[in-house]
């Protein structure tokens, strides 16, 4: 099942809109990914599997780009994703 945006992006304030857009749209990439790798797991034809992780590749990317731009203008976003990186690390090295 795909996501659903969880706001409605009318309602949102100017100031924070483009946040907004972006963080939908690596929910509809991290979609994406999941849906082709899932039907790359099912199908047995090689060539169909090799195509659909090649274009969820593509995808991934695509988080990547959207990212890059939400952490340019959400420095708390910024912020928080360093935190977590650093307590994923700490509990990793226990």
């Amino acid at each position: 099942m795909l996501s659903k945006v969880p706001i409605d992006l009318k309602k949102v304030s100017e100031e924070d809109i483009d946040k907004e857009i972006l963080r939908a749209g690596i929910v509809a990439e991290i979609d994406a990914v999941n849906l082709y790798e899932q039907m790359a797991a099912l199908t047995k034809n090689e060539n169909i599997r090799a195509v659909l992780m090649d274009v969820a590749k593509e995808e991934k990317t695509h988080i990547g780009e959207f990212q890059a731009l939400l952490l340019r203008f959400d420095a708390q976003q910024k912020q928080e994703l360093e935190a977590g990186a650093r307590e994923a690390e700490e509990e990793l090295s226990k």
